[in-house]
């Protein structure tokens, strides 16, 4: 090993490396303390030794924003680097010993923000050493995540078929059509889909996947789908027609408290409820961790107990 790498190596430490690592990613050296537990002074102390021990400074101050230099960018992917091939040690390490262990960065749709604190509880219980984070983010969000490569797994339902994901469908999701308690529809006889899409139809931001399955609906229905307001979340549209301003085609996990009490009502419709999976997503080039392939393995060898389990919680809310 070359001299000079030598000295830079008896230089540099992981404290360095990690604080550095947190001024990068949260452009900030109080939130870099704040997540490290030290002080601000600490924190400058660190990066200052990083940039003496490397001869150039990373970051730099315009107005009282701060950017990372040319150098520092560079120092990011190295310490990027660094740090994911710790992460793999740790797992291959882990994997001898007959233990999952390691991160699980997991992405969800808003839509299946309902399933995943069921999919994750037994499977923690199996795996107390593997480290779950969980991002709950739009369709378009999520499959921008996809195409970055920057998560581990994602789930969500329709999955794109021109792309090379790999996927596991692992349950129903139920979108069902909703009306406030009183509204008018629930007097008559029948109601056709039409009628209830012309009654003030409330849908999530394009891109949404529960609005592309029921503009997908629409379209093979040949019916006439005329959005009356859009809103950015499930809760926002279920609280939209609770407040009476119009109806909508909700997933059914997501309103089960207000069925079971009354405040929202199912109407029957011919064609309804639509019906979709939800699915385990990766691309199809990606090796998965230990930690993947124990939660995909968790997901396929649990399939009929989540059936069942979803089952009765959608009974209940009826």
């Amino acid at each position: 090993m070359p001299l000079s790498i030598q000295k830079l190596a008896n230089r540099l430490t992981f404290r360095q490396l990690q604080v550095f690592k947190a001024v990068y990613d949260l452009k900030s050296y109080s939130r870099a303390g704040e997540l490290l537990g030290l002080t601000q002074p600490a924190v400058s102390s660190q990066v200052r030794h990083l940039e003496q021990a490397l001869g150039t400074p990373m970051f730099d101050y315009v107005g009282r924003q701060l950017y990372c230099t040319a150098a520092g960018e560079e120092m990011a992917a190295c310490v990027r680097s660094v740090f994911r091939e710790l992460a793999d040690v740790q797992n291959r390490l882990a994997a001898l010993e007959g233990r999952v262990a390691g991160d699980l960065r997991l992405v969800a749709v808003s839509t299946a923000q309902y399933v995943v604190p069921y999919l994750l509880r037994s499977f923690l219980q199996l795996n107390p050493q593997v480290h779950v984070s969980v991002a709950v983010v739009n369709r378009a969000v999520a499959l921008q995540r996809l195409n970055d490569n920057s998560d581990d797994l994602v789930i969500m339902g329709m999955v794109p078929p021109e792309r090379p994901l790999a996927s596991l469908p692992f349950l129903d999701n139920e979108l069902i059509p909703v009306v406030p308690a009183g509204h008018p529809l629930l007097d008559l006889e029948s109601v056709s889909p039409q009628a209830f899409l012309d009654s003030q139809l409330l849908v999530r931001e394009q891109g949404s996947g529960s609005r592309l399955a029921l503009e997908v609906f629409c379209q093979q229905q040949r019916l006439k789908m005329e959005p009356g307001i859009e809103l950015g979340s499930n809760d926002a549209v279920k609280h939209a027609v609770l407040a009476g301003l119009g109806v909508a085609v909700v997933p059914k996990l997501s309103v089960l408290s207000e069925l079971a009490l009354g405040s929202l009502r199912v109407v029957d419709i011919t064609g309804f409820p639509l019906r979709r999976s939800w699915c385990v997503v990766y691309p199809q080039a990606r090796h998965p961790t230990p930690a993947m392939q124990a939660f995909i393995d968790y997901i396929q060898q649990n399939i009929g107990q989540f059936e069942r389990l979803f089952r009765r919680l959608s009974a209940h809310g009826v």
